[in-house]
C-alpha cells in the first residue's frame, strides 16, 4: 500500500493555504495546517493554532507534526499578510511586521523543520513568494521587500541542502482573486502630498486582485509542486505574469520601470 506523504502548510485555514489543504486531501496526504485561528476550517485536515511569527510555538507545532505522523515529507510556507502605502509614510514598526510574518515567519518554520528533513535524508520546502518579487510595486514597497527577501533566501536555501536529498521551490503567485486582498493592511496617509497616487495605485491593485486567478487553479499548481518528482526551481503561476517575470529579466530597468510606473504609480 502506497504511504500517504505528511505535508505541513502554513496559513492554511483561508485563501491559496486553504485551497492547497484541500488539494493535497485530493491527492491523499496526510495534511497538517497551521494559522493563528482556534480551529480549522477544512474537515480531514489536522489543525494546530500557530504563530508563525513565536519560534517556540512553531517548533512546538513541528514537533507534534513528527511525533504523530513520524516524519514530514513537504512543507508549504504560505503564511502571509500584505501592507500598503507610501514609503516615506509608513511607520517603521509596521514595516518590520510585514517582514516578521512574509519572511521571519517562514524562516522559523524552515528552522523547525530542516533539522527533521536532514536526518531523514529527503523533504521538500516550498516557499510561497510573489510576482511582486521580482517586479517590485510602488506603494507596496515592504510586501514586495519581503517576498523578495523570500526568493533570495530560497535560492540560497536550495544549494545548501540539496546534497542532503531536500528540495526547495519558490512560488511566485500573480494575483489571485482571495481574501487577501480585504485583509490588507491599508494607509493612505500622505496622499494628499502624493497627488492622490497612494488611493489610485492601491485601488489598481485591489480590481486585479478580484479580477485574478481561482486560489484552487492557484493550489493545483502549488500542490503539483511539493508533490511531483521534478519539482521547478522557481515556478510563476499564471501565463500573463511568466511572460512579465521574463521581460523583468531582459528588459532594461529604466524601461521596465517606467511601464510599472504607468500601471501602479499615476
Amino acid at each position: 500500500m502506497k504511504t500517504k506523504k505528511v505535508v505541513l502548510v502554513t496559513g492554511g485555514t483561508s485563501g491559496i493555504g486553504e485551497a492547497c489543504v484541500r488539494k493535497l486531501l485530493e491527492e491523499g496526504c496526510m495534511v497538517y495546517e497551521c494559522s493563528r485561528r482556534a480551529v480549522g476550517t477544512v474537515p480531514g485536515a489536522t489543525h494546530l493554532s500557530c504563530d508563525v511569527t513565536d519560534e517556540a510555538q512553531v517548533q512546538a507545532a513541528v514537533d507534534k507534526v513528527v511525533a504523530e505522523a513520524g516524519r514530514i515529507d513537504a512543507v508549504i510556507n504560505n503564511a502571509g499578510f500584505g501592507i500598503s502605502g507610501a514609503i516615506e509614510y509608513t511607520k517603521g514598526a509596521d514595516a518590520r511586521k510585514q517582514f516578521d510574518v512574509n519572511f521571519f515567519g517562514l524562516v522559523n518554520v524552515n528552522h523547525a523543520v530542516l533539522p527533521y528533513l536532514h536526518r531523514q535524508k529527503s523533504g521538500r520546502i516550498v516557499n510561497i513568494s510573489s510576482v511582486a518579487a521580482p517586479i517590485a510595486i510602488p506603494f507596496q514597497a515592504y510586501y514586495s521587500a519581503s517576498k523578495a527577501a523570500i526568493l533570495s533566501y530560497s535560492l540560497a536555501l536550495l544549494n545548501e541542502v540539496r546534497p542532503y536529498g531536500i528540495q526547495v521551490v519558490t512560488i511566485l503567485p500573480g494575483d489571485i482573486k482571495t481574501g487577501f486582498t480585504a485583509a490588507r493592511e491599508k494607509s493612505i496617509e500622505g496622499d494628499d502630498a502624493y497627488g492622490g497616487r497612494i488611493g489610485r495605485s492601491v485601488a489598481v491593485m485591489e480590481h486585479d486582485e478580484q479580477n485574478g486567478i481561482d486560489p484552487g487553479d492557484a493550489a493545483a499548481v502549488i500542490v503539483k509542486q511539493a508533490l511531483c518528482k521534478r519539482p521547478k526551481t522557481v515556478c510563476t503561476i499564471g501565463g500573463s505574469y511568466k511572460l512579465f517575470v521574463f521581460l523583468s529579466r531582459i528588459v532594461p530597468y529604466n524601461l521596465m520601470y517606467r511601464i510599472v510606473g504607468m500601471i501602479y504609480g499615476k
